[in-house]
């Protein structure tokens, strides 16, 4: 009951607060901009640039989500990769069709898999 309270204060609150707004509308990023870059400093002294892109999610014949978004890296060692999103069970999932290459992000860490070898390790994303 106290769920259904909150929901219903809530919604009031936030038709006034569009209501209330005067300035130009609020736009979400262009579909061919990021929505976030993040730099990752790893093991080894590597590093990894990620431009993370939002995109609308489907749904496969059989039922499971496919999500929309992708990520564009830029590894220390030259890489520049174009991923989609996949699905995770935890974290963000980014592979190749064959999965032969995963970026995985989670939190403030980062880590890619190459094959089974993990290529770029212990990444932690740089503090602005």
């Amino acid at each position: 009951m106290r769920r259904a309270t909150v929901r219903f204060l809530f919604l009031p609150l936030a038709l006034a607060a569009v209501a209330c707004h005067d300035g130009p509308p609020i736009k979400a990023p262009a579909p061919d901009q990021p929505i976030s870059t993040v730099r990752y400093t790893c093991q080894q002294n590597k590093t990894i640039v990620a431009d993370y892109f939002d995109g609308p999610s489907r749904t496969a014949p059989n039922g499971q989500p496919i999500p929309g978004g992708r990520v564009a890296i830029s590894l220390s060692d030259g890489r520049k990769l174009n991923l989609p999103q996949t699905l995770s069970g935890s974290g963000i999932r980014y592979a190749n069709a064959d999965e032969s290459f995963v970026f995985w992000s989670k939190g403030n860490t980062a880590f890619v898999e190459e094959g089974k070898a993990m290529t770029y390790a212990g990444c932690v994303a740089a503090k602005s």
